[in-house]
């Protein structure tokens, strides 16, 4: 099923070869250079005509695009190849990870081999506009420090936008792929989390270095933190599995 911010579109497997059809043809078109970045698709008609499949598969596979951070859909404007930082699609390394089960520590090992090298550069180059915007992902997390799922969004945004103000588009897009896998795992055990307080504050204590241009600093911190999170995160125990907690409750019921 294809989902988008205000509707479904119900995809059955046999539509999908027709679906990939309409991906296929409008990557092509970006990689030819025939459409750039902030510029508006052909009509739904027109790609009907050309694709030659239902207007209801290119819909779906428009969608699709859109929630791969390739395309903007704008009700009422058209739909747009996206104007901002290059999204990777993060479902080959969702399905490395499902197939090689990934363990905590290559994560946080991979982390930090990536981020403390952006938080350096994020320090060097964050504009005005980078800083503000990491500001903001500081001050929801504080806002949620009792609300661990909404913690860990704010944690993973935090990352995304230091990233960003790295000023490097293909470091940026990595961390979006990575944070993504990330969020998926860490989202399982989020709300064991103790105290989230001094996982707050490091973050501030990053922003403030990237604020000062202090690179050292910056990385020093960002190493700090993903070291002290992934000792944090082990205390927590296994990951919890969809369905795993439902099997435990129908496991106990038996036995009533």
């Amino acid at each position: 099923m294809i989902t988008s911010s205000n509707r479904q579109i119900e995809v059955r497997p046999g539509d999908r070869v027709a679906t990939d059809l309409v991906t296929r043809f409008v990557r092509g078109k970006i990689i030819r250079g025939e459409i750039g970045r902030g510029e508006r698709l052909p009509p739904e008609r027109e790609l009907v005509r050309e694709i030659g499949v239902s207007r209801t598969t290119v819909r779906a596979g428009l969608q699709l695009l859109a929630a791969k951070g390739v395309l903007v859909i704008r009700h009422g404007a058209g739909t747009f190849v996206a104007d901002g930082p290059p999204v990777l699609d993060s479902e080959p390394l969702r399905f490395l990870a499902a197939l090689h089960g990934f363990s905590r520590a290559e994560m946080f090992e991979a982390r930090r081999t990536l981020e403390v090298g952006v938080a350096g550069m994020a320090a060097e180059r964050a504009t005005g506009d980078d800083l503000a915007a990491i500001a903001d992902e500081v001050t929801d997390m504080f806002a949620s420090l009792h609300d661990p799922q909404t913690f860990l969004i704010h944690d993973i945004r935090f990352h995304r936008k230091v990233a960003a103000a790295s000023g490097n588009p293909i470091l940026g897009s990595l961390v979006e792929m990575v944070s993504a896998v990330f969020y998926e795992k860490r989202k399982r055990t989020a709300n064991r989390a103790r105290d989230l307080r001094p996982a707050g504050e490091i973050h501030r204590q990053i922003y403030q270095a990237i604020r000062d241009h202090d690179r050292a600093r910056a990385q020093a911190l960002m190493f700090e933190h993903l070291l002290v999170a992934e000792r944090e995160q082990e205390s927590e125990g296994p990951e919890v599995h969809p369905g795993d907690e439902e099997d435990r409750r129908e496991e106990t019921r038996q036995y009533e």
